[in-house]
Order: structure tokens, then C-alpha cells, then sequence
């Protein structure tokens, strides 16, 4: 796919492409790649599992590519069709030619995709920042959506917090060391137990800030009471109970007081990692949910 997304330089541009391609060929089930035309650009996507497969849209996390779901994916596929986007508005395979300025216009542009891609009704499955979006289309579309996995979703319950977005505009500066500290921070276990996966990690984004010229970010604003109160989707929210991006067990908490359709579920002992050093634990939640 040739991409006039907004890289630095031409060499940037090739330099981000050769490492994306790496990293792609350890999708670890085989997988087509497709590109989706919408009015805020062109989207990529991941295709995998059985074409009968129920479908699975699934969104990484901001400063990150679908290809950040690899640990879920094999599991997921078996069962379903999963298409795994790159976020339009940030690194990775989509260009964006008509910048996404509120939640409102990804709703609009994740209804797109899903229109392009010849699908109904779908399960949604988010990560983190990609989770404030599925919430976001979610309440604002759930004729459209079946089933909706929040994983260890960004700005859904609570406010991002300042120690985030302090590390988070360090990052802004293409130093690994500074992606590194950002990284060891949202990752503890896995930079205890998996350091060389971490790395991995700190290199695609430090190339994505030194290849990419700056977007700015949607801020994942809560839903209100109000919303969650009028949200109908079957929805679990998974997370790690030493989350350091909200608040785990008050959104716990919320959620039971607020969103009665929304199961929720802490994993012990980890955090916002949860999805890679517990993946098998997490795939085997999120089919039980889904099935």
C-alpha cells in the first residue's frame, strides 16, 4: 500500500514502512490486508480467522498499530473474523487526509469502515485509547453493535491522569529514553518479566515519533453519568487491577452503579500490560464474553 500519510521526510517514510513490514510478519495466523476508503482518509486493516467467523473489529491503543494486538489475535480468530484496524488519526498504515477532531467524527469514521468492509452488526473490541473510541460508537450506535470488549479502556470512567500525560509529552521527543521510562511505566510486569518484548515495544514508538509529523490527540473525555446510565451495549470491561491510567476498582464501582449491562472484571497482579502478560487468560475472557 503506498501511503502519502504525513512522515517527516521520505526517508522517514521508509524507514517506518521497513519496520512495520518486520514487525507484521509475526502476526502469528495468517491474514490478508485490506485498505477501507473514508471520508477522513484511508483505513488499513488486518483481516484473519474463518470468512464464516462472526466479526471482531478491534482498535489498539493510541501511539500504536493493530499490529499491538498480536497476542490476542491467534486465539480470537479461531472462532472469529477479526479485522484489526490502524487508527486513522495516529502511526501506522491508515492516511488520514481530513483530520479527526471530536469523537463524534471517529463514530463517523468507524461506521465507515464497517460499511466498507460489508458488515452488520459487529462485536467492537478496544484497547485502551481504542477503548474510548468502541465506547464512544457504542453509545452512540447500538443498533450496530452486538457485543463490546473494553480493554483496559483510556478516559472511559475517569480523567486521564497527569502522570500520564507528563510522560506521554515527553515522549513527543524523539529520545528512547523517554519513550522507555513511558513504556516501563504503563508496562511494569512485562518489563519485569518479558524486557526484550518492552524494547520491542520502545523502538515502534520511538520510529512513530521520529517518523511522523505531530497530530493533535482527541482527548478521550469520560462518558457522563448520563451516558453511562443510557448505555445499552453488552459490554465487558477487563483490566488489570494495578492500572495506572484510572482507577481500576472505582471504575469497578461506577460502572456496577451506573451501566447495568456492563460486566466488569481485575486482573491480578498486573496492569495496563494485562493484554500481553496475560493474553491467554484475557483471549479465553473475551471469547467466553463474546460466545
Amino acid at each position: 500500500m503506498e501511503t502519502t500519510a504525513p512522515f517527516k521526510s521520505a526517508d522517514a517514510r521508509t524507514r517506518y514502512l521497513e519496520r512495520y513490514a518486520l514487525r507484521a510478519r509475526g502476526w502469528p495466523v495468517p491474514s490478508e490486508e485490506r485498505v477501507v476508503p473514508t471520508s477522513f482518509g484511508l483505513t488499513f486493516v488486518r483481516v484473519s480467522g474463518p470468512p464464516e467467523g462472526a466479526p471482531l473489529l478491534a482498535l489498539p491503543g493510541i501511539g500504536s498499530t493493530g499490529l499491538t494486538l498480536a497476542p490476542l489475535v491467534a486465539g480470537l480468530s479461531g472462532p472469529r473474523r477479526s479485522y484489526v484496524l490502524d487508527n486513522i488519526h495516529d502511526v501506522g498504515r491508515s492516511v488520514e487526509t481530513k483530520p479527526v477532531t471530536s469523537a463524534e467524527d471517529f463514530v463517523a469514521w468507524l461506521d465507515e469502515v464497517r460499511l466498507g468492509l460489508g458488515l452488520g452488526e459487529v462485536d467492537l473490541l478496544g484497547l485502551s485509547y481504542g477503548g474510548w473510541i468502541c465506547a464512544q460508537y457504542a453509545l452512540a450506535r447500538p443498533q450496530c453493535v452486538r457485543r463490546v470488549v473494553l480493554l483496559a479502556p483510556a478516559g472511559t470512567t475517569a480523567p486521564i491522569p497527569f502522570g500520564f500525560v507528563w510522560r506521554a509529552v515527553l515522549c513527543a521527543v524523539p529520545v528512547r529514553a523517554f519513550m522507555r521510562n513511558f513504556m516501563g511505566w504503563v508496562a511494569p510486569t512485562l518489563r519485569r518479566e518479558h524486557p526484550a518484548e518492552l524494547e520491542e515495544m520502545v523502538e515502534d514508538g520511538y520510529l512513530g515519533t521520529r517518523s511522523f509529523s505531530p497530530r493533535k490527540m482527541v482527548p478521550p473525555l469520560p462518558l457522563s453519568d448520563a451516558d453511562w446510565r443510557r448505555y445499552r451495549s453488552p459490554t465487558l470491561f477487563l483490566a488489570g487491577e494495578r492500572e495506572v491510567i484510572f482507577p481500576a476498582q472505582a471504575a469497578v464501582e461506577k460502572l456496577a452503579r451506573l451501566a447495568p449491562s456492563v460486566q466488569t472484571a481485575l486482573l491480578p497482579g498486573v496492569g495496563h500490560d494485562c493484554f500481553m502478560v496475560r493474553a491467554a487468560e484475557v483471549t479465553a475472557r473475551v471469547l467466553a464474553f463474546l460466545e
